[in-house]
């Protein structure tokens, strides 16, 4: 009869970095991860048993570590967005649910003056809109509608509304586009770390593919040599 204790040694096993048991659910073999992983713990760790066992906990850390060494390599020191991304590897969360939406800005009165003066300065109804105010101005004052112009040639009075306007005008645009801006490196950085995180992913799923090839190819090469001893005992018995 199959003692508790020696059923629980079952059911669990001691993880090779922190030494903590673990159920076996929770485990992952050592000699099933890829080469640069089981090079990076036996640096760490020193040479390893037969049969180990690593944590999930330790192998996400372990597999960000390399992550980090591999970008520090290609790419001297990392950014803030790299580390970013490394999290989101490690910890298995998808990059494009944790980048940072677009600026929020309170709905305040300022903010929505600002778009829209932005948005009509910019645009060709302004422009006739502003041309034709000119020319009645001028047409008035030239022409002489009234007994005394208000404004006589050379105009100066037009001058200063034409420079407060451009005076008043051009920091709201400024305002606008502003906000812009910080809208577009958003995008630009989330674009990036998207990118990033696709090509970590590619990066690992080559190695992963690398190295269940290699292990099948070592499978075939032992069933071919069992054949061929099998093939050779046949051979000796007759």
């Amino acid at each position: 009869m199959t003692s508790p204790h020696r059923a629980n040694a079952k059911t669990t096993q001691v993880c090779c970095i922190c030494h903590k048991p673990f159920g076996l659910r929770h485990l992952r073999s050592v000699d099933h991860l890829r080469p640069s992983i089981i090079k990076m713990l036996e640096e760490q760790e020193g040479a390893l048993p037969d049969h180990a066992m690593i944590c999930e906990g330790d192998l996400s850390k372990l597999r960000r570590k390399h992550v980090e060494q591999l970008l520090q390599d290609e790419r001297g020191e990392l950014s803030a967005l790299d580390r970013r991304v490394l999290n989101d590897l490690s910890s298995d969360v998808s990059t494009v649910a944790t980048v940072d939406p677009e600026v929020v800005q309170p709905n305040t009165f300022g903010v929505r003056a600002a778009d829209a003066v932005a948005a009509f300065g910019g645009s060709w109804t302004f422009i006739i809109l502003f041309a034709s105010v000119l020319v009645i101005w001028m047409a008035i004052n030239v022409i002489g509608l009234f007994k005394q112009p208000f404004d006589p040639y050379p105009f100066i009075l037009l001058n200063l509304v034409l420079s407060c306007v451009a005076a008043m005008q051009a920091p709201i645009i400024m305002m606008s586009q502003k906000r812009q801006e910080e809208k577009d490196r958003l995008r630009s950085e989330n674009d990036y770390m998207i990118n990033l995180r696709a090509e970590l992913e590619i990066r690992q799923l080559h190695e992963k593919i690398d190295h269940q090839m290699a292990q099948q190819w070592q499978r075939l090469a032992e069933l071919q040599q069992i054949q061929i001893d099998l093939l050779e005992s046949e051979a000796g018995k007759k």
